[in-house]
Formats: structure tokens, C-alpha cells, sequence
């Protein structure tokens, strides 16, 4: 089992309009909804490639509640099953809105920023936590933080991760991120400009190798439409997509997470963790909605993903 944990969960609402034109109105031709946040997206890509995996976090309000009755049909053909472990706290989860702009082939996202989240139940959430650990053959730590919850929150569950030896993966940014990559996960997946923040260099290869002197054991770092570097206790290696693609881009790291969760428990080599997770962040762009990948397009990239060794810069 695959253990999520998403402390800021959404329910994201995906609007598709043929063209988005500032100060005007717009005729939505189609609209989805669907669980999210970080950590769930990751859950429903894993279980889509065949993984049971139990998602926790906060959930509440009629958001709240409608996120679940969605995630509780959220099982894919794989059979495979989403657990559900969520808190329940008085507040309403947030929701986001992304809409996509058909004519050019951009989205446009807003995200609102969460309930507030009380001692209690962040105590709540640490107890279930420590006990879903117990199980989990991996565990991912992704998104931002709703408010309430302090900023070395992501560090007490690495920490803790790391006590009951489950392999740990944090996906998050800023302040959460510094404060979390020194507990020392086993991976850590910024995007370039989380990469450059942390570090301070917007050299990828430099900046991989600043990121793991913070404390990660692992860099995997998502640089867009040039792919993936890895930089690693094993080894570098740098992954490319066979081309750049435009379209909705909400969920594709997420994708990526599940890619390299999905090859770390599976022990497959790093080259083709990293094939994966390209292959399905790519996918991921090209579906039309918040969080799925188009599998016919996963399985048609996967093997034209181009991996090669790379040497940190010195």
C-alpha cells in the first residue's frame, strides 16, 4: 500500500470555454469536478497503474463532503482501491477552478486557500497518520499548507516517516519545503522554480546538488518540457520527453510523484522510474482534465522517453 497524505485537499472544478477573453462572459461547453489536491491526484494515478493506496489529510464542510461522495467512486478498471483516511475538521474545504482555453491551449487556475486547521485536529491527523505507517510501503507528502498548520509540519512527518522506515517523498514549496527537506526524505520533487527558490541558482544541475546538501538523499527535479534530473545516491540521469505538448498542465507533477512511487515499489531502476514519470506527467498535459492522463498517450510515449546518465555539476 501507498500511503498520500494531502493536508490542503480541494475539490478542483475544471471549466472548458472555447476561448478566454479578460472582461467578458463565457460560455462553459464543458465542466468536471474531481477529489484533488496534490496527494489524491498521486492516489488516483497510482491506482489507475495498479496500486492500492490510502489517501489521508483534512477534509470538511459541504466541500468537504462532496469530495468524498467523489472519491469514493473514484475507483479505477484496475481494480486496485483509494482508501479512504481523510480528518474530518470544522471548516470548509477549499476549492480550485481551472479553466481551460481551448483556442489556445492554456489554463488559467484559482486556487482558494483552505480551512483553517485547529491544534486538535492537527493532532487528529498526526495520530491516524502514525498508525496508516505501519502499512504503507511508501509514503507522499504533497502540496501546500492550509492555515493553522505550522511551517515544519512537513518536517514532523518526514521525521516520522523515516522512524517507522517507510521510504518518504515531499512535493511541496517554499518555506515547507527548507523546513522539510532537512529532516533528509528519501526524495524530494521540485519544480524548477521551487528548485531556484530553495537554493538560490537557476542552474538545474547545480541546484539538484545544493538541494541535496540540504538534506535529501534524492533530487528529482521537473524542468518542464526539457523533462526530469535526477540526482541521486545511485547516479544522475537526465529524462526527456520526445516532444514539448501544450494543454491542461494541472496534476502532471502529481503524475510524475505516482511514476516514481510506483517504480520505487515496484524496485525498478532509476532510468525507468524516470521513464515513467515523464511518460505520465506528458500524458497528464495532454487530458483534458484536473488530475487523469490520457493512457493511450502514456502508453504510446513510455518507450520514445529518452533517458540518459547525467554528472552534477562539481
Amino acid at each position: 500500500m501507498i500511503l498520500t497524505v494531502t493536508l490542503n485537499t480541494a475539490l478542483d472544478l475544471t471549466y472548458s470555454v472555447p476561448e478566454l477573453v479578460p472582461h467578458a462572459s463565457h460560455r462553459v461547453r464543458e465542466m468536471s469536478e474531481r477529489p484533488g489536491g496534490k496527494g489524491l491526484n498521486v492516489s488516483r494515478v497510482l491506482a489507475a497503474l495498479g496500486h492500492d493506496t490510502v489517501v489521508t489529510g483534512f477534509v470538511g464542510g459541504p466541500t468537504g463532503t462532496r469530495l468524498r461522495e467523489l472519491l469514493a467512486t473514484a475507483g479505477p478498471s484496475s481494480g486496485a482501491r483509494i482508501t479512504d483516511a481523510l480528518v474530518t475538521v470544522a471548516g470548509n474545504t477549499r476549492r480550485t477552478v481551472a479553466v481551460a482555453d481551448r483556442a489556445g491551449g492554456d489554463t488559467t487556475q484559482f486556487n482558494e486557500p483552505g480551512p483553517h486547521i485547529t491544534a486538535d485536529e492537527w493532532a487528529a491527523l498526526l495520530h491516524r497518520y502514525t498508525e496508516l505507517l505501519t502499512g504503507a510501503d511508501a509514503v507522499a507528502l504533497c502540496g501546500s499548507l492550509p492555515p493553522g498548520i505550522h511551517v515544519g509540519a512537513y518536517a514532523e512527518l518526514v521525521r516520522a516517516a523515516r522512524a517507522a522506515r517507510v521510504p518518504v517523498l515531499l512535493d511541496t514549496s517554499g518555506e515547507p519545503l527548507r523546513r522539510g527537506i532537512a529532516a533528509r526524505p528519501d526524495l524530494v520533487k521540485p519544480n524548477a522554480e521551487e528548485l531556484a527558490q530553495l537554493t538560490g541558482s537557476r542552474e538545474p544541475a547545480r541546484a539538484t546538488r545544493d538541494a541535496r546538501r540540504r538534506g535529501a538523499h534524492g533530487v528529482i527535479a521537473s524542468l518542464g518540457p526539457d523533462g526530469m534530473l535526477a540526482v541521486t545516491p545511485d547516479g544522475g540521469w537526465q529524462a526527456r520527453p520526445p516532444a514539448a505538448v501544450r494543454g491542461n498542465p494541472t496534476g502532471a507533477g502529481d503524475s510524475a510523484v505516482a511514476g516514481l512511487l510506483s517504480g520505487l515499489v515496484e524496485k525498478a531502476s532509476w532510468p525507468d522510474r524516470l521513464r515513467r514519470a515523464v511518460a505520465l506527467s506528458t500524458a497528464t498535459v495532454l487530458s483534458p482534465t484536473a488530475g487523469d492522463f490520457d493512457r493511450a498517450a502514456y502508453e504510446e510515449l513510455l518507450p520514445r522517453v529518452v533517458v540518459r546518465e547525467h554528472a552534477p555539476a562539481a
